[in-house]
């Protein structure tokens, strides 16, 4: 499987050396200078088996992160045995083509191996044990990448909507300060790399200064926090562009970078009065609830246009304190909008449709890019 997967990138790599540069200026053109334009990757994607993907990723953006490949239960799923191919083909592609490269995630409630909170006799483990668990995965991972990966999602998740902890496995076993012990493991293994705390719902007044708590505790004890990602997994509607751009300024104030990480605007009905992106969220599919499976409607085409515009220009605004935005995947066909958090549906949540084309307001975040030039 290495093998076909090198043989891959080698191909996209050349392919993308050999294809004529053309005149329509791409996103990463636009936004160079004020900040970086990214896209998660998947692993069929970087295996080669998507090359119209890949010729969007290399035209219009100049930072990648892997979708899920990089993520605990993916690189160690059972203690001790690391699973490499995938994510050093991801590494691979993304050295080949000189991009900036993000390292998702290092800690998190989700997606973690069964065996990482458990002892031989499937009882939770000692405080001790679960620290050196995660000092031995963020050192394996994090050395094996140093000086390739620029920055890292140290911890995920773990602030809840009311700016307190989630009282995750992490939270329970060794409490809050596993996230000051993931910042310190994690510079320890590469002293030159980013380091980034991740959340969604930002937004949120609450949350917002619960994150702000927390990461000034951390810098003010003399911990490497480089930036914080602020989740894009918005609806059509809400949050309002003014309470994310409060929650930019004010985490911006603890002196540190802003990121707009897994940027996707979902046009379909929100089952819910809770607006999240908690993953395991789960709702039965119904009919109210997938209403373009035949394409967007006007009016909706519109609202996703407007939307998108009036969140670029807030980023335009301020760019001083955003280094990075990240789309949640290339296309419309392969974003998890179509999954969660109902399964089957029908979404147009990013910047190019199922046909790998772009849509007409990528023009229009250009053309504001380059107004400010």
């Amino acid at each position: 499987m290495k093998r076909k997967l090198s043989m891959a990138i080698l191909g996209l790599g050349l392919m993308a050396c050999q294809t004529p540069v053309e005149k329509e200026q791409s996103l990463k053109d636009a936004f160079d200078g004020k900040f970086l334009i990214g896209t998660a990757l998947n692993t069929t994607q970087v295996a080669g088996e998507e090359p119209e993907a890949i010729e969007i990723t290399l035209k219009h953006f100049n930072s990648v992160v892997a979708e899920n490949c990089m993520k605990m239960e993916n690189l160690q799923p059972t203690e001790g045995a690391f699973f490499w191919d995938e994510a050093d083909a991801f590494i691979e592609l993304a050295e080949a083509n000189n991009m900036h490269i993000v390292g998702h995630t290092l800690v998190w409630h989700s997606q973690a191996p069964d065996w990482l909170f458990l002892d031989e006799e499937g009882n939770e483990v000692a405080r001790d044990v679960l620290i050196e668990r995660m000092r031995t995965h963020i050192h394996t991972i994090v050395g094996r990448y140093k000086g390739r990966v620029h920055g890292w999602d140290v911890v995920n998740e773990t602030i809840l909507d009311d700016g307190t902890f989630r009282q995750s496995k992490w939270v329970e076993i060794i409490g809050p300060e596993f996230v000051k012990l993931a910042f310190e493991f994690a510079h320890e293994a590469d002293p030159e790399a980013e380091l980034y705390y991740n959340d969604y719902s930002v937004s949120t007044p609450a949350k917002r200064d619960g994150i702000y708590n927390m990461l000034k505790d951390l810098i003010d004890q003399g911990v490497k926090v480089d930036a914080v990602g602020l989740q894009g997994h918005l609806n059509i509607d809400s949050p309002s562009v003014d309470d994310l751009e409060a929650a930019i300024q004010k985490l911006a104030s603890l002196g540190i970078q802003t990121m707009i990480t897994e940027l996707d605007i979902t046009v379909l009905p929100w089952p819910s009065e809770q607006l999240t992106a908690e993953v395991s969220l789960n709702y039965e599919l119904e009919e109210q609830y997938n209403p373009y499976t035949q394409g967007l409607s006007e009016s909706a085409n519109k609202a996703l246009t407007d939307r998108y515009a009036s969140l670029f220009e807030m980023f335009l605004r301020n760019q001083d304190v955003i280094s990075r935005v990240t789309l949640w995947g290339v296309h419309d066909g392969q974003s998890w909008r179509n999954y969660w958090p109902i399964r089957g549906r029908t979404d147009y949540p990013l910047l190019f449709d199922r046909n790998y084309q772009p849509k007409e307001f990528v023009a229009t975040l250009i053309e504001m890019a380059q107004e400010q030039n």
